[in-house]
């Protein structure tokens, strides 16, 4: 199955990463944390967010950047305001990192020059800041895997029939 890497580069607020953390338990995204993080793992705001999913996440904490590149070969796709190029033009091949900064500053200017042809951006309006994290993050997975055909991931749901009466209950069926 091809795998997608998701990078928070020091995410600060808990609910985010929870979130972030239910979107790749139901994508089978691998989760990458490098640290430092703005919360403890045992946070409740961070598990109460990613509900009962944690036993089915593959995550890994980094001491920092360095720590990352020096594990991890890529290919990277770093998600700014800054980048140049919209995100679902680009193909993303098995196995590539998706990486989000923080909240408050995303990431460092630096790591951006150097990686300028793999810096991508969520179209938005100019004038406001950015879009959540967690939100860019499933925006970004979803791009990808629409990509790959939603491999191992159920495309289709099923409707179980019900009478009107079972779904607003008896006697309101005159509605």
């Amino acid at each position: 199955m091809p795998t997608v890497n998701i990078v928070l580069v020091e995410p600060q607020i808990p609910p985010n990463t929870g979130n972030i953390s239910r979107t790749c338990a139901v994508t089978g995204a691998r989760l990458h944390l490098v640290e430092p993080l703005g919360f403890e793992i045992s946070d409740k705001t961070l598990k109460r967010a990613g509900l009962d999913y944690w036993k089915y996440l593959d995550v890994t904490r980094y001491r920092d950047l360095e720590d990352f590149f020096s594990r991890n070969e890529g290919p990277f796709y770093f998600f700014s305001t800054k980048g140049r190029r919209v995100f679902s033009e680009v193909p993303y091949p098995d196995g590539a990192y998706l990486v989000f900064g923080r909240e408050d500053a995303g990431l460092p200017e630096a790591l951006l020059m150097r990686h300028e042809e793999h810096c991508v951006r969520i179209p938005m309006r100019q004038t406001l800041r950015s879009l959540n994290l967690s939100n860019s993050v499933a925006v970004a997975v979803y791009e990808v895997l629409r990509q790959w055909g939603y491999p191992q991931l159920s495309t289709q749901g099923q409707l179980h029939e019900h009478s009107w009466e079972d779904v607003i209950g008896k006697g309101k069926a005159d509605l």
